[in-house]
């Protein structure tokens, strides 16, 4: 774990493998020394590490992201199935990509499978970009001989979970975008346009509204600490993004704290459930053991409530527990997802209806997500307009009282 807390590096090598071929590689580790002893465990006797230059406009840093990996997984099973050998496959791959890392990254895949490892083996030299999950499909389907079925799985799978994060991220974004722009515009109209009136109110010699005189007061600390406000929200984002990074208990917080949030709460909630159905389901069809494929499921839920659960459902099924009492246990998933889960167990369908409760949650989530973007608007639309008409109201009283007095 504390390995996983640190920064991560890209670094370029190379090295002899052990039947003494020349091998080359780019992983991201946390240090050379680290990436040394890594390698050293796989066989790899590295003679060159060195850092990955990164120039601050260059094409080349242009990172793999998971729906690179998401369309790679499409593409290799399509090839595969038509008979196009793996490494073949590979090579077509590394040819046609347009991301020079995801590039490089085929092409010492490729090397690797011409070196008569498995592709699973060769995934392992990027395990961030390949995860536990997706390794252990892939070998899998190298064991059963099934390796094109496995890896239209893997490309159905990774393509449903890439969606569903990007639902997550839209539900969690738009909240944050409304406190972002009313806090904006607030900010404008406190620092330039309010202190326009006060220089007016200032000859009028009367006592002014509670409302305008708080306005005012409120504009003069934005004005004299604008500095410090701003470097505040923006050192504390930062904090907190780091916190969640590095500190479990406060991932643990956060992620808590998102599921009690409103409307959002909801869809983080049916959004986790639908991974660890899909995962499930997905690690099921590979004829992965229970007990092992709970272990990439907690990983794959992206909640540290939900991934300690699920290691407590490792737990407790380890010992004979069903998975449906012990997913039950948790308090964690709703009584529908618990039921079909038992009625799986019974009848021997558990992937059907694993698959089945994912199609449900998924589907909620798209709703969900739908309805939440048709009312972000109009709450925008409000929330700024009563910011707004609240500060001409109270720079406007003033003049309403001295109208009504003349």
């Amino acid at each position: 774990m504390a390995a996983k807390a640190k920064k991560q590096t890209t670094f370029i090598w190379e090295g002899q493998d052990k039947n003494g071929r020349t091998v080359k590689g780019e992983n991201e580790s946390i240090s050379a020394t680290y990436l040394r002893a890594i390698l050293r465990r796989q066989g790899i006797k590295p003679s060159k590490i060195r850092k990955q230059a990164k120039p601050l406009f260059s094409v080349k840093n242009k990172k793999v992201t998971p729906k690179d990996i998401s369309i790679v997984t499409r593409q290799m099973a399509t090839m595969i199935n038509a008979g196009i050998p793996i490494a073949q496959s590979l090579e077509i791959l590394s040819r046609s990509s347009e991301n020079p890392s995801l590039r490089e990254t085929m092409n010492t895949i490729r090397m690797e499978v011409e070196a008569g490892n498995n592709l699973s083996s060769a995934l392992a030299k990027f395990p961030i970009l390949f995860d536990e999950l997706y390794r252990n499909l892939v070998t899998a389907g190298e064991q059963s001989g099934m390796l094109d079925t496995m890896m239209d799985k893997i490309a159905d799978y990774k393509e449903k979970i890439e969606s569903i994060k990007a639902k997550i991220k839209s539900a969690l974004i738009y909240p944050a975008v409304t406190i972002l722009v009313a806090f904006v515009v607030t900010a404008i109209l406190m620092i330039f346009v309010i202190p326009q009136f006060e220089a007016l109110f200032a000859n009028f010699g009367a006592e002014l509204p509670s409302l305008t005189q708080g306005l005012i007061d409120l504009s003069g600390i934005f004005q004299e600490w604008w500095w410090a406000i701003f470097g505040s929200l923006i050192g504390g984002a930062i904090a907190l993004a780091y916190l969640y990074k590095r500190s479990p208990k406060m991932r643990y917080a956060l992620d808590k704290l998102q599921l009690r949030l409103p409307v959002v709460g909801s869809i983080v909630e049916k959004a986790t459930i639908a991974r660890f159905t899909r995962t499930l389901a997905t690690m099921f069809g590979a004829g992965v053991p229970l007990v092992e494929a709970l272990d990439s499921v907690a990983g794959a839920c992206g909640n540290r409530l939900y991934y300690n659960a699920t290691l407590d459902i490792k737990a407790d099924v380890s010992t004979g527990q069903q998975l449906a009492l012990s997913m039950t246990t948790t308090g964690l998933f709703p009584v529908m997802v618990t039921q079909m889960v038992g009625i799986g167990e019974e009848s021997g369908e558990i992937e059907t209806m694993l698959d089945k409760v994912a199609d449900f949650y998924e589907a909620e989530v798209d709703d969900a997500v739908a309805a939440m973007s048709s009312l972000i608007e109009p709450m925008i639309m409000v929330v700024i307009g009563g910011l707004v008409g609240t500060m001409v109201v109270g720079m406007y009283l003033p003049i309403f009282k001295m109208a009504a007095v003349v």
